[in-house]
């Protein structure tokens, strides 16, 4: 295994920009937490921004590792699949759950529960 300090430069211009981007992007998604207002605007920007910083972070490391050890490292790929699965359901849930609940307590800046179908006796027998 190279030594990080005979990394060429070919390799260290790429991966510092894609770990530059990513930290910026990941930066933006944080301050995008803690700046906006409602539950509902807080929920994307980490969802979105940091996501795509985490990208920028795992093709790096791809980018790095696959060189400096003279095969494939593909294991980045597995944690991107990951990513990309979990963080939209996550997203999703926790939205649900706070609009489930905002309704439930009968706030006024979410639209209110639909009224239920009613529903019809059968006979029995």
């Amino acid at each position: 295994m190279m030594a990080q300090a005979e990394v060429s430069l070919w390799l260290a211009v790429p991966v510092a920009l894609l770990l530059l981007a990513g930290s910026a992007l990941a930066l933006v998604g944080s301050i995008g937490l803690l700046r906006l207002h409602s539950f509902y605007d807080r929920i994307h920007a980490p969802t979105l921004a940091t996501s795509l910083g985490i990208g920028c972070v795992l093709v790096a490391s791809m980018l790095f590792f696959s060189v400096t050890q003279a095969r494939p490292v593909l294991h980045e790929l597995l944690i991107a699949a990951f990513m990309v699965v979990t963080t939209p359901v996550t997203l999703m849930l926790l939205a649900r759950a706070a609009l489930y609940r905002d309704q439930q307590e009968g706030n006024p800046e979410v639209p209110p529960l639909p009224p239920l179908p009613a529903r019809e006796e059968r006979p029995e027998g």
